[in-house]
């Protein structure tokens, strides 16, 4: 937006971090949250901060022994308060103007550019993002405040009916009411804007309870929120664990929608227990999930190969490969395959392990020491299924760093080969053709992202058909979706294909009001 005109959509572009300027902004800006770790950061309902007692600390995972922040945790009652925050300030907001609610967006928008160096700095403290990868998320977050501003004017917009004679029809999008937003730790910025933003935009209020892996992100947001104007209970800000309060939040009668993102089980467990209607509850909630992946990168043997090990190399260890686009499978056609494996190998000298505050290292920590664990058993297991040609066990450093590992010769019905192990861990499968690699990538449980690199048209044509993934991409790699150009999410068990960032996205938090008037 423009001096109060709104402008075409257009994505926000990165930082160039090889400017020196830029490059001393960023080392000022980690400093700066450095010297506050340890503070104490309330919840936010209605307005009101609380800080009833027990907290949680939010850690450095490359260096556990830093607190970047203490934080409370809720309670049930607490959860139950903030809801009613929510709805007490439902009627209003649900009548305030459409534009004024875009408006709000587009403030916000150009709070985060000012801050930009601090969003990012969190991100590398708190989640181990690289420079580069926390620059692209608070980037996205700028597009998604932006793109779904404007998607609500449009909404807003009258809506071509079938007129019929004597009467005067015309159909309006209403706001669901008061719901709750639960984003993952790995897009901590961008997800938790781009859910809560949307359901804001939409006229809906909302209590959001960010990761407990990151709260700290999640309290930088209510912060650009507020300075933005968003209005008292509008968005209300609730930490604590998610087997109490989002349970809690999740049942209770009063909610109206629930928006979540993170793992397959707790996914399945939401949308379980939103589909019971306790007694008070007088509609179906409307359920949001987007849930893992077993992404896979198909090479056929027309492909350029060295692109290709570039595209795998990146999709696959890009943010440690914790990303639900990541490629946790490279299916690779037998004439190539040696190859791939000497090209790839050799590539992974390129990758280098360690604390992100040093702008050099391009592979972090992954999030926790379970999740380090967990990811460590799993190479254990592939060394069992497969043979590791790289990588393979815990890196050096004082932090949950684990080695980027490459696995080849790995069945496709295997466990690493069909489970998500959200880290830095590629199984490489060996397929016998283009059929053969087809269904392999259809071989698994998930149906989020796919990237299939060939100069033949033909399988370019059935693989649009046939390979069965929300976002499918031909000689680029799995990750890396822009607003308004990639609408994201998947099927079969990554979730219910939400299209975050495309223009399907607003009505999943509203509903459609048809008004027949007679006439004459």
């Amino acid at each position: 937006m423009v001096s109060g005109v709104v402008t075409e959509f257009r994505n926000e572009s990165f930082l160039d971090y090889s400017r020196k300027e830029i490059r001393e902004a960023m080392e000022e800006a980690l400093a700066e949250v450095a010297k506050k770790a340890g503070e104490s950061y309330p919840l936010v309902i209605g307005g009101e901060r609380i800080s009833p007692g027990q907290t949680f600390d939010s850690l450095n995972p490359s260096d556990p022994s830093q607190i970047l922040g203490r934080f409370q945790k809720a309670t049930p009652p607490l959860a139950g308060k903030a809801l009613e925050a929510a709805n007490d300030a439902f009627s209003s907001w649900s009548r305030t103007p459409a534009e004024k609610r875009a408006n709000l967006l587009f403030r916000a928008a150009q709070i985060m550019r000012d801050r930009r160096h601090t969003m990012n700095a969190w991100m590398v403290l708190e989640v181990g993002k690289s420079w580069a990868e926390a620059d692209g998320e608070t980037a996205e977050s700028i597009d998604f405040l932006e793109f779904y501003g404007r998607e609500m004017l449009r909404y807003a917009a009258g809506h071509p009916l079938t007129q019929v004679a004597g009467e005067e029809n015309e159909l309006i999008y209403i706001p669901l009411g008061a719901g709750v937003v639960i984003p993952p730790w790995n897009f901590p910025n961008a997800i938790l804007c781009g859910m809560s933003s949307a359901a804001i935009v939409a006229g809906n209020t909302v209590v959001l309870k960010p990761s407990s892996d990151s709260p700290g992100v999640g309290y930088q947001y209510m912060l650009i929120m507020e300075e933005a104007g968003v209005p008292a209970g509008v968005l209300n800000y609730l930490t604590g664990p998610g087997s109490l309060v989002g349970e809690t939040l999740v049942g209770n009668p009063k909610t109206r929608f629930v928006a979540f993102t993170g793992s397959k089980a707790v996914g399945l467990g939401i949308n379980e227990k939103a589909a019971k209607a306790p007694p008070g509850q007088k509609w179906i909630k409307r359920v949001v999930v987007e849930m893992g992946g077993k992404d896979a990168i198909i090479v056929d043997k027309e492909a350029n190969i060295d692109d290709a090990v570039q595209g795998v190399l990146s999709s696959a260890f890009g943010y440690q490969g914790q990303k639900c686009s990541a490629c946790s499978r490279a299916i690779v056609d037998a004439a190539i395959y040696d190859e791939f494996l000497t090209k790839l190998r050799d590539s992974m000298s390129t990758l280098k392990v360690g604390p992100t505050v040093v702008e050099s290292n391009n592979v972090g920590p992954v999030i926790n020491e379970r999740a380090m664990k967990s990811i460590l058993d799993y190479i254990e297991i592939g060394k069992g299924e497969g043979k590791v040609i790289a990588g393979g066990g815990q890196a050096e450093g004082d932090g949950y760093f684990v080695e980027p590992t490459v696995i080849q010769d790995v069945p496709e019905d295997a466990r690493i080969a069909q489970e998500e192990i959200f880290g830095p861990v590629l199984a490489v499968i060996k397929a016998n053709d283009f059929d053969h690699a087809l269904e392999i990538a259809n071989g698994t449980d998930y149906g989020l992202t796919g990237s299939v690199y060939t100069t033949n048209q033909e399988k370019i044509d059935r693989a649009r058909d046939e390979f069965h993934v929300g976002n499918l991409y031909f000689n680029r790699k799995c990750t890396g979706a822009f607003v308004g150009a990639h609408p994201f999410g998947g099927f079969n068990m990554s979730g219910t294909d939400s299209k975050a960032g495309g223009r399907d996205y607003l009505l999943l938090f509203l509903q459609a009001k048809t008004i027949s008037k007679k006439v004459g």
